[in-house]
């Protein structure tokens, strides 16, 4: 077996965690095979590299090599990139022309960001994979190819294959030897060697002194996230090369180049199902989460308001109760009468209890009068998207159906006032 040290020093590879020594020793073995190959890591962990590995020390290593990123490329030209046209096939197409399938016989395809594929093209590359053969955009003639395919992604593959974005028979054939290369935060210990590499090499470059981390500095450098894995490691160390004053580099000296709150890259999901959208912006989002604050604190404050007035009509039932109706019912006519269900606190006796209240409230018994020796326990029950759907509702209603008054009521964007009536399934009011 080829010495894995000498591989690292051909390919400049810095490192000696285990799981990249597992991942070059995996590259290694399947090299001298046939199989498809695919590669996982987050962006910038060096995954072309490891391609770049297994064609070097396979039986087609003289023969060609080409890297295409698949995200690059736009969804009408990539099969015409991939596997040719002829001429006059669709406007543009003045002669006719060899795909990479083709120029390729007999040596290696990487096909980066494997992911963004459209479904079209990847049924194409499923039956190269399969049978060998393909078909010139255009064309009717059926030709072969003996290509070597190595993919590789930034995706979980198999949840884009449950989500329908990618073929599941594809990324099977595809996964025939999986190869997981480690983010940068998951090898601490060679941050550092890493980073020394890039300052020497910017050293040499431009005939300077390399800069050093003392041991705080080392430690920070070896606890920062680094969402953009090597290259962003490498970025950072030819900025401190170029902008430090001293050559001997303390924590103080680093933390400037450092963001204090690195980029969260995770998305906020939106709920529902909606087409060709999962996701929101975070400002979007937080406006809505504005709105059905204020919404419910409001409605939260009515619901205090009037548990205060009852608790002041059963302690004091001479005035409060009133006054506190007077107040909430104004010159309105009574209508119903509602017996309080427990007798209130009024000089009660031995021999005769005291004698129950009536109450005359506009509403129905059920919806004013609760026991009020319970006032302290009232259960809240509030749902979010009830509040907001009924919020749409009325804005629909005061505005005659005129959606982009009720937006502009609303303090959103018409567009999300689409979106929710959507996922409400609400109807024109």
């Amino acid at each position: 077996m080829t010495d894995l040290q000498s591989i690292k020093n051909r390919f400049g590879i810095i490192g000696n965690a285990p799981a990249l020594n597992h991942a070059l020793n995996v590259a290694v073995q399947v090299a001298n095979t046939d199989l498809s190959v695919l590669i996982s890591g987050e962006s910038g962990v060096g995954k072309e590299v490891f391609s770049q590995i297994i064609h070097a020390l396979s039986p087609r290593k003289h023969n060609p090599f080409i890297a295409v990123n698949c995200g690059a490329i736009p969804e009408g030209t990539i099969d015409s990139e991939l596997f040719g046209h002829e001429k006059g096939s669709f406007t543009g197409a003045v002669d006719a022309r060899k795909g990479y399938f083709e120029t390729v016989n007999g040596g290696t395809i990487f096909l980066d960001e494997i992911g963004e594929m459209p479904l079209g093209t990847q049924a194409r590359l499923l039956r190269v994979l399969e049978t060998g053969e393909f078909i010139r955009v255009g064309s009717s003639k059926v030709q072969k190819t003996d290509v070597r395919v190595i993919a590789a992604t930034n995706k979980d593959l198999l949840e884009e294959a449950h989500k329908g974005k990618f073929r599941s028979d594809l990324y099977y054939r595809l996964n025939s030897v999986p190869i997981r290369i480690p983010a940068l935060r998951d090898r601490q210990d060679d941050i550092p060697l890493l980073f020394r590499k890039f300052v020497i090499d910017f050293a040499e470059r431009y005939n300077t002194t390399p800069v050093q981390l003392d041991e705080e500095a080392r430690q920070m450098l070896m606890h920062y996230p680094w969402r953009g894995n090597v290259r962003e490691l490498k970025n950072i160390a030819e900025q401190i090369s170029v902008l430090s004053k001293s050559k001997v580099i303390g924590a103080a000296e680093l933390k400037p180049f450092l963001p204090d709150n690195p980029v969260n890259n995770l998305p906020v999901l939106a709920s529902g199902n909606h087409h060709g959208a999962g996701f929101v912006s975070e400002t979007t989002f937080a406006n809505e989460r504005d709105i059905l604050y204020k919404f419910i604190f409001d409605l939260k404050k009515d619901v205090n308001e009037m548990k205060r007035m009852f608790v002041d009509i059963v302690q004091h039932p001479a005035g409060a109760a009133a006054s506190g109706i007077k107040e909430m019912l104004g010159d309105t006519p009574v209508h119903a009468e509602i017996q309080v269900p427990y007798p209130l606190p009024a000089k009660p006796t031995m021999a005769q209890p005291a004698a129950p209240v009536y109450l005359q409230p506009h509403a129905p018994a059920d919806q004013m009068v609760h026991d009020v020796s319970h006032h302290e326990e009232v259960e809240e029950s509030l749902s979010i998207a009830d509040m907001e759907k009924e919020l749409i509702i009325r804005a629909l209603k005061k505005h005659r159906s005129k959606r982009k008054d009720a937006a502009l009521d609303l303090g959103i964007s018409e567009r999300t006032l689409y979106r929710k009536l959507k996922e409400y399934d609400i109807e024109n009011l």
